[in-house]
């Protein structure tokens, strides 16, 4: 099985749900990771909420820093958010690496209808981002 590990900087929403749809998309192929590099220290109310209404798992959820992955081999690290980006380090073993940048719905202002809205969005981003992932 293939280990994978998304990253973004506050690890409360785009890596969490990454981590959550490649688990159910991935069907056993991969093993998901997400962290931060500076962990929010929750994960986000309305990521949460987005992950059930798509019938997807949230137990077991947690802000992570990515420092707790150090040393650890990963055959895919991914970040999804600029400021992760540039700031991400080195892992063992050389894993392929991507920039997947989405917008970062914990930032959307307005009624919670459209903060919600917003989190569907990104949600179906990452999720569409995973599938064509997946296929190639």
């Amino acid at each position: 099985m293939k280990r994978i590990l998304f990253l973004c900087t506050g690890n409360s929403c785009r890596s969490q749900m990454a981590q959550v749809i490649m688990d159910r998309l991935g069907k056993g192929r991969f093993e998901a990771f997400s962290a931060g590099s500076k962990p929010a220290g929750y994960v986000h109310p309305l990521a949460i909420k987005t992950l059930e209404e798509a019938k997807l798992p949230t137990g077991g959820l947690r802000s992570k820093s990515w420092e707790e992955f150090q040393g650890q081999p990963f055959d895919f690290v991914i970040t999804v958010c600029d400021r992760a980006k540039e700031a991400c380090p080195i892992f063992p073993g050389q894993p392929a690496t991507a920039h997947w940048g989405f917008e970062d719905p914990a930032e959307a202002a307005g009624t919670d209808e459209h903060k919600a809205r917003i989190f569907r969005k990104v949600f179906t981003e990452i999720r569409k981002r995973i599938e064509l992932f997946l296929a190639s």
